[in-house]
C-alpha cells in the first residue's frame, strides 16, 4: 500500500474571517480558501488530491506571515509565496498570468485572454479565473467586467471589493474614474454596486 500524499493546513485570521491555507511538503500553496463555507474548500480538496492526508502546517513555510504583512499593507508580499497549480494545462495558464496584475490595478477578462494569446477565449478565461484555487495569492480578484464592473468572485463581491480597495490604498496606483484601456487600468471602484 503507497503511502498518502500529505499537505500541510494552516488557518489565519484576516479582516475578511478565517483563510485556509494548505502547502505541499515542498512548500508550495495549493490552496487559499475562506472558511465559510467548509464543505467548498474540503471538497475542492478531495477533488484535487483524493485521500490526501491534511497535518498542521504551523506556518512552516512562511504563508501566513506573508499574507499578513499582504492585509497589514504590503501588497507585494503575495509575490513571495510560492505556488503549484493541480489543473488543465489552460488553466494553469490563466492562474500563472493572474500573477502577473499587479496590486492597484485591474484587468477584464478580455485582456487577460489577449495577455494569454487567445483573445476568443474570454468566457474559458472567466470559467479558469473561477476555479483558481489559491485565491488572494493568484489575484482572481484583480479581474473584472470590460466595463469596469466587479463580478463575481468566489468568496464574494464584499470580498473582492475590499481586496481591490485595500490594494488601492497601499500601492502607488491610485483609484481613478477613468475608462479602461485593453491591459492593466487603475482600479476604479467609486461607481461599482456592492
Amino acid at each position: 500500500m503507497a503511502d498518502r500524499e500529505h499537505f500541510l493546513i494552516d488557518t489565519m485570521s484576516t479582516p475578511l474571517g478565517p483563510a485556509i491555507l494548505i502547502a505541499d511538503e515542498k512548500g508550495a500553496l495549493r490552496l487559499h480558501a475562506w472558511e465559510d463555507p467548509e464543505a467548498t474548500w474540503r471538497r475542492r480538496f478531495r477533488h484535487d488530491f483524493g485521500d490526501a492526508e491534511l497535518v498542521a502546517g504551523h506556518d512552516r513555510f512562511g504563508h501566513r506571515t506573508a499574507l499578513q504583512r499582504y492585509f497589514d499593507g504590503e501588497i507585494t508580499a503575495l509575490d513571495t509565496i510560492p505556488v503549484a497549480f493541480t489543473g488543465t494545462p489552460f488553466q494553469q495558464q490563466v492562474w500563472q498570468a493572474l500573477r502577473t496584475i499587479a496590486g492597484g490595478t485591474t484587468l477584464s477578462y478580455g485582456a487577460l485572454a489577449r495577455r494569454i494569446g487567445t483573445p476568443t477565449a474570454v468566457r474559458a478565461v472567466g470559467l479558469a479565473n473561477g476555479r483558481n484555487p489559491i485565491g488572494v495569492v493568484v489575484p482572481c480578484h484583480r479581474v473584472i467586467g470590460s466595463d469596469g464592473s466587479l463580478t463575481g468572485y468566489g468568496g464574494g463581491l464584499r470580498r473582492k471589493r475590499w481586496l481591490l480597495e485595500h490594494e488601492a490604498r497601499h500601492t502607488a496606483f491610485r483609484p481613478t474614474r477613468s475608462a479602461g484601456s485593453a491591459g492593466d487600468r487603475q482600479l476604479s471602484l467609486a461607481a461599482q454596486p456592492g
